[in-house]
């Protein structure tokens, strides 16, 4: 297993360039901790370089993952060093660069989906990524203003869930719509339908907003449905974003699981 000494090693000063990318479209990504390199492995893919702490190699959990993994891929390197390739400053022990896939706009979309629109906050980010994981949607869309989905702390959000997805950043929204087979539905407060009293379609694309403005307004006025989570907060227009989300995302799997029943 190859060991690198020194900050002044080619192959460490390229993946410190990368760490520094935090996810631009097209670079390799760095994953953090023995959660998210596990969930990699987990859907089948090999990591194009598996770090390890040298003073920890010996681990329980380190040493069934490097198990896993052909020796090739494998690098340690000093704690100082890894800690210098975190997110985080912090050294959990390993560190994976991968390379994520880059998804197409499909010709035609007739699965339900979701967009996000301008959602800043990357801890949001990650946990709507989560949540459309676990309630079966396999594809979603970022629009132009939306945090970085694979930066470092989206990823450390989603704990894994970029890895359930097919994923599309810095999305065009006109040649999306332009494909949907499905209804439009957005969150409103504004003529908006009450959504435990709406029967919601099998399939639809949602749209989930801005943290403060909400839903882009021109795309709310293309959704061909527009709904609000009545709720008892006094002083409160709307809810997080990603308890909006779930709340919705979670009642359409609701309604179509009883159906099917």
């Amino acid at each position: 297993m190859k060991h690198i000494e020194s900050r002044s090693n080619p192959l460490f000063k390229q993946l410190y360039k990368w760490q520094s990318s935090a996810g631009r479209r097209g670079e390799p990504v760095i994953l953090d901790g023995i959660h998210l390199c596990e969930a990699w492995l987990g859907v089948g893919r090999p990591p194009q370089y598996a770090i390890f702490d040298i003073d920890r190699i010996d681990e329980p959990q380190l040493v069934a993952l490097r198990e896993r993994l052909a020796p090739e891929v494998c690098l340690t390197l000093s704690g100082t060093l890894l800690g210098g390739l975190s997110g985080f400053n912090t050294n959990q022990g390993v560190l994976f660069v991968v390379q994520p896939k880059l998804d197409t706009l499909p010709q035609r979309l007739k699965e339900s989906i979701v967009i996000l629109d301008r959602i800043q906050d990357p801890g949001n980010v990650g946990t709507l990524l989560r949540t459309c994981a676990a309630a079966g949607i396999k594809r979603v869309f970022a629009s132009t203003g939306t945090a970085t989905l694979w930066s470092p702390r989206v990823l450390r959000s989603g704990q894994g869930a970029h890895f359930a997805l097919r994923l599309h950043e810095q999305a065009d929204l006109e040649a999306l719509l332009a494909t949907l087979e499905i209804p439009l539905v957005v969150t409103s407060l504004l003529d908006a339908q009450d959504l435990f009293a709406t029967t919601l379609p099998a399939q639809c694309a949602w749209v989930f907003g801005n943290e403060g403005q909400g839903v882009d307004e021109a795309l709310s006025k293309r959704a061909e449905l527009r709904l609000k989570i009545n709720h008892d907060l006094t002083g409160t227009e709307s809810l997080n974003v990603t308890a909006a989300a779930a709340i919705c995302l979670f009642e359409q799997r609701r309604q179509h699981l009883n159906r099917n029943a």
